[in-house]
C-alpha cells in the first residue's frame, strides 16, 4: 500500500511535466465565431500556415458564425477543458456583456486568455464630396450641420460601430450612425457617396483609399499606422486618449491546464514573430501586439471591458 502511494504520488507530482510534454496528441479544433473573410478568419488562417509544425498536429478550423459571435462563443465555452478546442474572438467578446441583457456564457469566468494574435486600427474615412481634409474640419462639420452627415458601420455593436460611437462621444460631434449588414455593402454605399463616413479595418477601406475612392482623415489608435505613417491619429488632432483598435485573440476554456495554455501562448508567439507570417498580416493591415503573454492579454481584456462597457451605458446602445 506504502508502495502505490509513493506511485500515486510520484505521479502526480510529474503529471504537469508529463501532460506538457503529450500534448497535443489530436488535432485541435479552433473555433471562429464569425464567417470567413473577416480578421478573425485571417488571423487564424494565416496562424495555421505555421502553428501545426510547432504543436505536431494539425488545426481544424472551425467557422461557427451568428448572434454577433454569440453562438460560436458559447459552443467554445462549453467545450471540455482540454486544450484540444480554442476560440479566436475579438471585441465582441468584451463589448457582447454590455451590448446584451443576458449572455450563454461569462468571458471573464469561461475563458483563460491565451495570445494576442494581433491589432488592427481603425481608419477613420470619408467620401471625396465631404469638405472634410482633417480630423478638426470633420469635427468642425458635423457641428455646423447636426445629425446631417452619416457614419457607416458593417452593424451595430461591430468595433466599427464603437468606435463610431467614441468618436461621437469624444468629439460632441452629432453625426447619424447607419448600420449596414457586412463591410462589403458598406463600401459600396460609401463609394457611391450614399453614406459620408465610416470607422473602419485597412483590410476594408485600405485599397479605395490608395485608389482615391475614399479620403482617409486619420487612425483611431494611439500610434500612427505602419501601413501608412503619414497618416495622423485622432490623438494628435486634440482628441488625446482615443486608442480603440480591432484586436484578435486566442482563447481556451477555463479549466484548461496551465501548462497547456503556457505551451500554446509560446508556440503561437513563435509564429508571430516570424518574418513572413508579419509580411503576411501587414498585407491584411493587420499588426502584432506588444500584448504578448496571458497574463497581459487578461489585464488588457479588463480594460477593453471597462471601455466599451461605459460608452455603451452612456449612449444606451442595446442589440435585444
Amino acid at each position: 500500500m506504502k508502495k502505490e502511494l509513493l506511485c500515486a504520488c510520484a505521479l502526480a507530482i510529474a503529471s504537469p511535466v508529463v501532460l506538457a510534454q503529450t500534448y497535443p496528441s489530436k488535432p485541435i479544433r479552433l473555433i471562429v465565431p464569425f464567417p470567413p473573410g473577416g480578421a478573425n478568419d485571417i488571423v487564424a488562417r494565416i496562424v495555421n500556415t505555421k502553428l501545426p509544425q510547432l504543436l505536431g498536429q494539425n488545426l481544424i478550423i472551425d467557422n461557427r458564425a451568428g448572434a454577433g459571435g454569440n453562438i460560436g462563443t458559447e459552443i467554445a465555452a462549453k467545450s471540455p477543458p482540454d486544450g484540444y478546442t480554442l476560440l479566436i474572438a475579438n471585441n465582441a467578446l468584451t463589448a457582447n456583456v454590455s451590448l446584451y441583457s443576458k449572455l450563454p456564457y461569462d468571458p471573464f469566468k469561461q475563458f483563460v486568455p491565451i495570445a494576442m494574435g494581433g491589432t488592427s486600427p481603425n481608419m477613420v474615412v470619408v467620401h471625396p464630396s465631404l469638405p472634410a481634409h482633417s480630423i478638426k474640419e470633420l469635427v468642425a462639420l458635423a457641428k455646423a450641420r447636426p445629425g446631417q452627415i452619416t457614419f457607416a458601420s458593417p452593424g451595430p455593436g461591430t468595433p466599427s460601430h464603437l468606435a463610431g460611437e467614441l468618436f461621437r462621444a469624444r468629439t460632441g460631434s452629432n453625426i447619424l450612425h447607419v448600420p449596414y449588414k457586412g463591410a462589403g455593402p458598406l463600401m459600396v454605399d460609401q463609394i457611391g457617396g450614399h453614406v459620408m463616413l465610416s470607422f473602419t479595418a485597412p483590410i476594408v477601406s485600405w485599397p479605395h483609399v490608395q485608389s482615391g475612392k475614399l479620403r482617409a482623415l486619420a487612425v483611431t489608435t494611439e500610434k500612427r499606422w505602419s501601413g501608412m505613417p503619414d497618416l495622423p491619429t485622432v490623438a494628435e488632432a486634440g482628441y488625446p486618449g482615443f486608442d480603440v483598435f480591432l484586436w484578435v485573440a486566442f482563447f481556451a476554456p477555463a479549466g484548461t491546464p496551465r501548462e497547456i495554455v503556457d505551451r500554446l501562448a509560446n508556440d503561437i508567439g513563435r509564429v508571430l514573430q516570424m518574418p513572413d507570417i508579419k509580411e503576411r498580416f501587414a498585407v491584411q493591415g493587420i499588426e502584432t501586439s506588444s500584448i504578448n503573454s496571458p497574463q497581459a492579454l487578461a489585464a488588457f481584456l479588463k480594460k477593453d471591458f471597462d471601455l466599451w462597457d461605459k460608452l455603451i451605458k452612456e449612449r444606451g446602445i442595446k442589440l435585444d
